[in-house]
């Protein structure tokens, strides 16, 4: 029994190639998006520290600095929040497109063993039915497995980013809250 032909090793190879290449490009995609994000942050926050800057130096006592910095608290914490919101996303993208690629891989590799499977069963002698059933239940085992395996992958990214969300947004209102609290205290 003859496994491959030289047009399927071609075409395997071909279809690799056509993976790797496009596994390159998604990973390229997301360097220029994390770039783009990291370029757009550092010009607003060069631009933001220029007019922080100027605020502190009209600055005419202690007490309206103090109050000064109480203010900029919170929206710094709120930038850093949507910084990080957006780098999990350009990174939860990524990981996706190489998932989903994996996923494309495992389904083409399991339904190339089903046929090997088959075909060996056919071509088998007598008495073999017990080994091949075992195989096809091994298979069909590690299959489920797999499946699982991606089902609680995608839970946990799911899970992550939620908490993502609530411990930004706690962190975000705390520092609204101090922010608050030591303008108030200033005031006094």
């Amino acid at each position: 029994m003859n496994l491959s032909t030289p047009e399927q090793i071609a075409a395997s190879r071909k279809a690799n190639l056509d993976t790797a290449y496009g596994l390159a490009t998604k990973v390229v995609e997301g360097i220029e998006k994390l770039a783009e994000l990291n370029l757009k942050t550092i010009q607003s926050t060069l631009a933001e520290t220029r007019q922080n800057a100027l605020k502190v130096f009209s600055v005419k006592d202690p007490q309206e600095g103090l109050a000064l910095q109480a203010a900029l608290v919170a929206p710094t914490a709120e930038k850093v929040q949507s910084y990080s919101r957006q780098l999990f996303e350009i990174m939860s993208a990524t990981q996706g497109e190489f998932a989903q690629v994996a996923q494309t891989q495992y389904e083409a590799y399991h339904r190339r063993v089903q046929t090997l499977v088959e075909d060996v069963a056919r071509s088998a002698p007598a008495g073999s039915e017990a080994a091949i059933s075992g195989w096809k239940s091994a298979m069909g085992a590690t299959h489920a497995l797999v499946e699982s395996l991606q089902k609680t992958s995608h839970q946990a990214v799911q899970v992550a980013g939620s908490s993502f969300d609530a411990v930004a947004t706690a962190a975000s209102k705390t520092a609204r809250r101090t922010a608050e609290q030591a303008s108030a205290g200033t005031r006094r």
